[in-house]
């Protein structure tokens, strides 16, 4: 069956150049999460160009996400997903193609850099090119396709709210039998690789609001010093990992921001942390978000703060866990087509570092799904950083400034993982 499979993407691979004009655009113009209008237009735009006359396209799902439809005859429902929201960072790449682009950032009102650090234009085009070879073949596969475009991954809203909106319900998208999703890496260019079981983490985010009263410097007695709370409290923070946690299980806790003061000869009334949790089950999440909530207010109430610390959620993101026999089934049809050497198909890719919302449009309506991943790095460049060592050192990872997949054969890759997903499940005409 497999190799059948092989030989219909082989047969109905669209023209790679525009596509990878596509790309270049897409990381020309990123759009921050929730302000993807732009993106979300352009994709309808070229899903409208490519698909067939019977193919229902819905838009403005849950913000700026949408869907499209192809019903083909009889058989199982599949949907593809990809994300198409970008980042605030500004890029350093260097590239002919960079990113330029600065966006008003809508919740705050202050202007920020925006780049597609986290390769969702990769994500994009693949899904495009994807879609053409699959309504290409249509003769040769019977079931239902969609197509999700999925706005903000980046705060881990837009799965929710796609789902909340009513995409299985009021904008009448099929319920899918199996969900896939993918997600470029850096790694070798034209590996591609899957995991059964957890593949990516849960992750929580929160803002924390530590209260102290404010005072001269020069007379820290007459102040309660929220920036020595603040320190005192991210020291402690390192413990709940090193000495309460498992070494077998898993999970991180990392302070990102500290706010605090804004002149060196005056005691803060306040400062904010910005804290960030990851973990691999659901028992050690809900203790570590429990156990951060005390260690605040812990170290609060020993300096007497003026106050009890508040807590706002920032982003959540559940545990991404591959459905087993799901992802049997993909590994039969990966191996075959990508071959199992190395730089090629890995059925036993390490766990994902960061998280995704990703399962949220399988988990809402109790189906399976399946995330894969890609590599990124021009090959020659990882095999010379390989034999160096010098991987985690050298090798630029999704969200820095420096993140550049090489096009090709990157994205022959995702788009085939695409295309051999959908067919893996659909039935035979």
């Amino acid at each position: 069956m497999a190799s059948a499979l092989s030989q219909a993407v082989n047969q109905h691979r669209p023209d790679l150049g525009p596509l990878q004009e596509l790309y270049k655009f897409l990381h020309q113009n990123p759009e921050l999460s929730n302000q993807e209008s732009q993106t979300a237009s352009l994709i309808a735009e070229k899903l409208q160009v490519v698909g067939p006359d019977d193919l229902v396209i819905k838009t403005s799902i849950g913000g700026h996400g949408l869907a499209a439809v192809l019903a083909n005859g009889d058989g199982p429902t599949v949907l593809l997903r990809a994300d198409i929201d970008a980042l605030p960072v500004e890029e350093r790449t260097g590239l002919p193609y960079a990113s330029t682009k600065r966006m008003i950032h809508a919740a705050s009102g202050v202007e920020k850099p925006v780049m597609h650090a986290c390769g969702h234009d990769m994500h994009i085009t693949c899904l495009l090119g994807a879609a053409a070879a699959l309504f290409s073949a249509r003769a040769t596969w019977s079931g239902t396709l969609v197509l999700v475009f999925q706005p903000a991954e980046e705060r881990g809203t837009g799965a929710q709210a796609m789902i909340d909106d009513g995409l299985y319900t009021r904008h009448g998208i099929p319920v899918p039998d199996v969900v896939l999703g993918a997600h470029v890496m850096p790694f070798r260019a034209g590996a591609i690789g899957t995991g059964r079981g957890i593949v990516a983490t849960s992750a929580d985010s929160m803002e924390v609001t530590i209260h102290g009263r404010g005072s001269h410097a020069s007379m820290p007695h007459t102040a309660i010093d929220p920036i020595v709370i603040a320190a005192s409290t991210i020291m402690k923070l390192q413990t709940l990992v090193s000495r309460e946690t498992d070494p077998a299980d898993s999970s991180v806790v990392t302070v990102a921001t500290v706010h605090a003061g804004d002149a060196e000869n005056v005691i803060a009334d306040s400062a904010v942390l910005g804290i960030d949790t990851r973990s691999t089950t659901v028992e050690t999440r809900e203790r570590m978000m429990r156990r951060i909530k005390a260690v605040v207010s812990s170290e609060c109430a020993c300096a007497e703060s003026t106050q009890e610390p508040e807590f706002k959620m920032t982003r959540s993101f559940p545990l991404t866990i591959n459905d087993i026999e799901t992802t049997k089934k993909i590994e039969d049809t990966f191996s075959v087509h990508f071959g199992e050497e190395k730089g090629q198909y890995n059925r036993n890719l390490p766990r994902l570092g960061g998280s995704e919302d990703f399962s949220i449009l399988a988990t809402a309506v109790g189906k399976p799904y399946c995330f894969f991943m890609y590599g990124s790095i021009e090959e020659s460049r990882w095999d010379q950083i390989e034999a160096q060592g010098t991987i985690h050192k050298d090798i630029p990872a999704n969200h820095s400034p420096m993140f550049a997949p090489v096009i090709m054969p990157t994205l022959q890759t995702g788009l085939d993982g695409y295309v051999l997903g959908a067919l893996t499940f659909f039935g035979k005409r």
